[in-house]
């Protein structure tokens, strides 16, 4: 897949997240959290895993997670990734 316009998919209440994604040369991903100290290099991983099962390589993506669990937080960047790719959701 790739990313081709903006999108975004989530929301900001607690146990969730909100995904932002956007066209980008690169791959970035920037994590934003309440849990930060103590899970941001897992979100990341769940982030990295997700995109690359997706085989997205460019991108950025920005994160604000309000204490989401795996789950929850592959759900969003898959949306929002198939979103910002134009697939019909």
């Amino acid at each position: 897949m790739e990313i081709v316009k903006k999108a975004q998919a989530g929301t900001m209440q607690s146990s969730d997240l909100m995904v932002f994604v956007e066209p980008c040369a690169e791959l970035l991903v920037e994590i934003e959290s309440t849990v930060a100290k103590q899970f941001e290099h897992l979100i990341r991983a769940k982030v990295l895993e997700t995109l690359d099962s997706m085989n997205v390589k460019n991108g950025r993506l920005r994160i604000s997670d309000r204490g989401a669990l795996d789950y929850a937080i592959e759900a969003r960047v898959k949306t929002a990734v198939q979103r910002a790719d134009g697939a019909v959701l």
